[in-house]
């Protein structure tokens, strides 16, 4: 039987909430094994000026976890 975890991250991007998510994704990789699926939980955006100058969101990252038999 698989074990699954879920983490939570948040990431930012000046492109995109697309951008932001990969964001997200790449970091995560970078210590963690194995991911499964991305949910975005929430996103948010900087407005200056009356123009969105960055992207964020807010993601739940599950992953298996390798278990001894």
């Amino acid at each position: 039987m698989a074990i699954v975890k879920v983490i939570e991250v948040i990431a930012g991007s000046e492109k995109s909430f697309d951008d932001a998510t990969k964001n997200a994704l790449e970091e995560a990789a970078k210590s963690v094994k194995n991911i499964k699926s991305i949910y975005i939980k929430e996103m948010t955006a900087k407005v200056e000026n009356n123009k969105i100058v960055s992207f964020g969101v807010n993601a739940k990252i599950s992953f298996e976890v390798d278990t001894l038999k």
